[in-house]
């Protein structure tokens, strides 16, 4: 099975200013969620979401691709060459887990495993 590219995350430090560059710049829409904008990109699209984590690192753009199982890409990913660099971690609210890896070349990724239905 194939794993699809299915989010994104930019990080910043102000996240107002942010928002609105890529409201007028691109046309985004969001919605604000306490811990960040998640933003829909329009049809054809992939959402995501512009986060301001409050600490390093501030200024990111982080790629998720879905996964059925993190615990177990994690271990695809460290036997590959990779490095788990945050993570498995549940998202609040049963929203699914997620990891930060890099891969062998030193490229920063996620996985996203969605929550069970």
């Amino acid at each position: 099975m194939a794993n699809p590219v299915v989010r994104f995350d930019i990080g910043c430090k102000d996240r107002d200013r942010t928002v609105a560059f890529y409201r007028d710049v691109f046309g985004w829409s969001g919605h604000d969620t306490g811990l960040s904008t998640e933003v829909s990109t329009g049809e054809g699209g992939i959402d995501g979401a512009i986060t301001a984590l409050g600490h390093e690192p501030h200024n990111y753009v982080m790629v998720y691709m879905q996964v059925a199982d993190c615990d177990a890409h994690c271990e695809k990913i460290k036997a590959a060459g990779g490095e788990i660099e945050v993570g498995p971690i549940d998202i609040p609210g049963d929203r699914g887990r997620f990891a930060w890896f890099k891969d062998p070349e030193g490229n920063r990724l996620a996985i996203f495993q969605p929550p069970a239905e």
